[in-house]
């Protein structure tokens, strides 16, 4: 029996999959990927892992993004950008108040977290750090910013969870800098701006019609398709020059393991570009790829 004919003839199952795509818990890869990669590279160099800091920051980071998918469907459903999308929390609870709310919540206490780390340590550097990434979050969406409605979102996010997050991850096990830890960032910010570039090609026509000028309005879904490629590419080949440098270990090229990840992305993506219910899941193969990807780079510096 098709999904499709199920979700039909079973309105509470329909309505379970609605809930488990407001949650989006295939996404929260992106909040634990940098704690994972800043952590490997911390034990890299230093042989040694604070395991409370790290299982602290990882509820943190979970926390923090936890806070931004609620406060993105706030913010959208004041645009109207959302009223076609049915999985939006608002749309299910009828509620914005208690979303917005609920999003205030997890981020007060994620950054609880973030300073019960700084207060063991008697240093400020890692709540700065993540301040300045959740300053990022809210210019992406709230008002009366909205940057990522200029199409800057995916930039806002190679900054919010590469450089600022693996970095203030590093420094909570070390309280030093690393140019390893810096490059490493690069790559998983570059990861994870795919998922957020993906995200934009089934949904066109609601961003011009809400005014929002996301990278695929702005160049079409043919181009953004062939620039996507190139955009993938830049993980594997940044890598692997790293390496060649002597920057990374040669274990870190375990990461290419999720090159048939990336290739699927880009297969799909070119080939269904223009049909948005086709092309809609992209995102998750986006998720896959930074998932797998980081992983196995993590596993790398471990190694």
């Amino acid at each position: 029996m098709s999904a499709n004919l199920i979700n039909l003839t079973n309105p509470h199952l329909k309505n379970r999959q609605l809930w488990m795509a407001a949650i989006k818990p295939p996404m929260y890869s992106v909040a634990i990927m940098p704690v994972w990669v800043g952590t490997a590279i911390a034990f890299a160099e230093t042989k040694v892992i604070n395991k409370a800091i790290f299982l602290t920051f990882l509820v943190a980071a979970i926390l923090i993004l936890a806070w931004e998918n609620l406060s993105n469907d706030v913010f959208d459903s004041e645009t109207g950008i959302d009223k076609n999308k049915h999985h939006s929390l608002v749309n299910l609870t009828g509620n914005k108040l208690l979303i917005f709310w609920l999003g205030n919540l997890f981020l007060c206490l994620g950054l609880l977290a973030v300073a019960a780390i700084a207060w063991w340590q008697q240093d400020i550097t890692v709540v700065g750090l993540v301040v300045t990434g959740c300053i990022l979050g809210y210019l992406y969406q709230g008002p009366p910013f909205r940057w990522g409605y200029q199409g800057v979102g995916e930039i806002l996010c190679f900054f919010a969870f590469g450089p600022l997050a693996v970095s203030a991850v590093y420094y909570s096990q070390t309280q030093s800098w690393s140019i390893v830890s810096l490059a490493a960032s690069i790559v998983v910010g570059i990861a994870t701006s795919l998922i957020l570039y993906c995200s934009h090609f089934h949904q066109v026509e609601d961003d011009l019609a809400a005014g929002k000028r996301s990278p695929i309005v702005r160049l079409g879904t043919q181009a953004g398709a062939k620039l996507l490629n190139l955009f993938a590419a830049s993980i594997y080949v940044l890598t692997f020059l790293l390496v060649l440098g002597g920057i990374f270990p040669a274990w870190t090229l375990l990461s290419w393991l999720s090159l048939p990840f990336a290739i699927k992305l880009c297969r799909h993506v070119q080939e269904n570009h223009q049909q948005p219910d086709k092309v809609s899941n992209c995102k998750f193969i986006a998720v896959a790829v930074h998932f797998w990807c980081c992983l196995l780079f993590g596993v790398g510096f471990l190694l």
